[in-house]
């Protein structure tokens, strides 16, 4: 068990906020924790510290991670006034226990506000924080602001694609602090036991059909309409497949996640067994999920970057992930019924399924943590809070453009 001893280990303090960033962060984290030359200092806020959302942070006590921190923070209102005082609120949770532990690192991943507070805390507290997963793009959601907003206020980056290292050195990022490591996501994958079809089913207390869906939808929090009509047109084309098993995981603590709430429970009812609802599958219980269901329906980025890895479809939802690297394994639809149905019958059918069994992972092919880890470990501390902005060529300082300097 690593425990921190010794003044010249290096305190890397991880946030995980949801169920999950933590799923793809746990092999990271494992890392961390049996490397005896590093400390970890596990920070644990959102909803992983709520009831509502499944009280997740019993998984990461299940795992034998020592935690460091809780950080609550989130408010019971869904409205954009209730998530702007979770945010503040995290602000002020996040500086207090920064200045209890004096991380050397904090490792922050992704795009979620709890991360959005905890990156300001540390850029405050003069601490160095590592990103994964930056430059990537979501236009349908806010999460695209906040993302880039951690890439500018981080120091070491660690990107999915070759495209997104562009985009973050675009940002300004120097290049020698943006490391191309591919997906972490993708080493759970190759490393994690999976639960056979009837742990699965015990489980779950489901029986799975002949046909499954595995259904994960989330507010597109930059939509003024709301998430409502469009759930409601995706409720209605899953109608159509009657005998079709469904297994829904609950939304993000979002503007507009409990209308979604409702209208799942809703359905479930008015299906009298044919849904199965979750707060949180945990790690094991969604890859495993994942391997058994037939398709993965909804606008979560798991459907685009991870579950490619088991040769499934997914049908991808609105505009929440616009933007984002897809592979041929993903179909697009409109937040329209018969759009949504008739790209889940494209899903099933023998022709698709063939033809992604060809298809090869956009985001690596794992070995991310053991990578990362290693630059946690060597890269220089010296310096790193001071960062130049990298220009692009042709341009100079001021933002003139080298040709036109006197």
């Amino acid at each position: 068990m690593n425990v921190c001893r010794g003044e010249h280990m290096r305190k890397i303090c991880v946030v995980t906020g949801a169920r999950a960033d933590y799923g793809l962060l746990y092999g990271l984290i494992k890392a961390i924790h049996e490397d005896p030359d590093l400390c970890l200092q596990l920070a644990v806020t959102g909803m992983h510290l709520s009831p509502e959302y499944g009280l997740t942070v019993r998984e990461i006590e299940a795992d034998g991670f020592p935690i460091a921190e809780r950080i609550e923070m989130l408010l019971s209102s869904d409205t954009p006034v209730g998530v702007g005082k979770a945010l503040g609120l995290g602000v002020i949770g996040f500086v207090e226990a920064f200045a209890r532990l004096s991380p050397d690192i904090v490792v922050l991943l992704g795009d979620r506000f709890e991360i959005f507070a905890a990156a300001q805390a540390a850029m405050i507290a003069r601490i160095p924080v590592a990103h994964l997963h930056g430059g990537e793009r979501t236009e349908g959601a806010m999460d695209e602001a906040i993302r880039h907003a951690i890439t500018k206020m981080a120091h070491l980056h660690f990107v999915a694609t070759e495209t997104y290292r562009r985009r973050v050195i675009q940002l300004g990022e120097s290049p020698d602090r943006v490391f191309n490591y591919g997906a972490i996501g993708i080493d759970n994958i190759l490393d994690s036991r999976l639960m056979t079809r009837t742990e699965l089913e015990t489980f779950l207390d489901y029986q799975l059909k002949e046909v499954n869906f595995l259904i994960t939808y989330h507010p597109a929090t930059l939509d003024l309409e709301g998430p409502e009509r469009a759930f409601r047109e995706l409720l209605v084309a899953l109608a159509e497949f009657p005998d079709a098993g469904m297994i829904f995981t609950m939304p993000n603590a979002d503007m507009g996640n409990k209308i979604i709430a409702d209208l799942i429970h809703a359905f479930a009812g008015e299906r009298c067994g044919g849904v199965k609802v979750v707060p949180s599958l945990g790690r094991i219980g969604y890859l495993s999920a994942v391997h058994h269901c037939d398709v993965v329906i909804g606008n979560s980025s798991s459907g685009i970057i991870e579950v490619p890895v088991f040769k499934k479809p997914t049908v991808n939802i609105g505009d929440r992930q616009k933007g984002r690297e897809t592979g041929s394994t993903v179909i697009q639809a409109r937040e329209e019924r018969a759009e949504i149905a008739d790209a889940i019958r494209l899903a099933l059918s023998p022709a698709f399924r063939a033809q992604i069994q060809e298809a090869e992972s956009i985001y690596g092919n794992g070995g991310t943590a053991r990578k990362i880890i290693q630059t946690l470990k060597t890269y220089p501390l010296d310096a790193l809070l001071k960062k130049r902005f990298h220009d692009l060529d042709g341009i100079g300082e001021g933002g003139q453009s080298k040709e036109h300097r006197p």
